[in-house]
């Protein structure tokens, strides 16, 4: 396993997507100490951290197993191939920068990730913290003018960003289940607007906790 290569890979996406190893860890779901470590060499992540890694870093083509190896991409033929340290016989910029995120039901939110595979969708959006998809369950975000975002229609859910009017947001009231709204402040005070007229807008009640900020829409936001 050349554990150097892994590094190199690592170090040099970290740079481009100007991230820190902080922000690497809480993706991947561990320490910071952890990534320090292993980019220093001082400790060897397991096979299935290294993969997690590549993914959370939008590198989900690369694979660890005994090597490092690049996975076929869409379009071509199955295959497998070695990556040599003649870096001329592949291009590692040529790869298609996308990220996975977890589809959610509305009953997980609050609750922890399950360990086990979920239904991922990918996007080119990096996340600037935990990310995952819902899929719009009513017509409360339908509107036949301006932005409508009908049932049906899968939304990208970021829980990095800070919630701000006119943003799309997943908010939930005190003792009721959460609900995608447009923040809107008046006179300092903050309602949540459903872009169906029909909706009524609702005040932001006291301890009202929003869960995440929308960035897509099936990908075009």
């Amino acid at each position: 396993m050349n554990m150097d290569k892994w590094i190199a890979l690592v170090r040099e996406r970290i740079e481009e997507l100007d991230i820190s190893q902080e922000q690497l860890a809480e993706r991947v779901g561990v320490s910071q100490g952890s990534i320090g470590h292993w980019l220093g060499k001082r400790r060897q992540p397991k096979v299935e951290s290294m993969n997690r890694v590549f993914v959370e870093l939008g590198m989900p083509h690369y694979h660890v197993s005994m090597v490092l190896r690049v996975l076929g991409q869409v379009g071509e033929d199955k295959g497998r191939y070695a990556i040599v340290e003649d870096d001329d016989e592949i291009d590692l910029m040529q790869y298609i920068v996308c990220f996975r995120y977890p589809v959610r039901g509305w009953d997980e939110l609050g609750a922890a990730e399950p360990e086990n595979a979920m239904v991922f969708e990918q996007t080119e959006y990096f996340a600037q913290g935990k990310a995952f998809w819902l899929t719009v369950e009513n017509d409360a975000m339908s509107s036949a003018s301006g932005r409508s975002v009908p049932q049906g229609m899968r939304v990208l859910v970021d829980a990095g960003l800070e919630a701000e009017p006119g943003r799309l947001v997943i908010a939930r009231q005190p003792g009721k289940t959460a609900i995608l709204r447009e923040l809107a402040e008046e006179g300092g005070q903050r309602y949540l607007k459903a872009l169906n007229s029909s909706y009524p807008a609702l005040v932001c009640e006291e301890g009202c906790e929003f869960l995440g900020v929308v960035v897509r829409v099936h990908g075009v936001f």
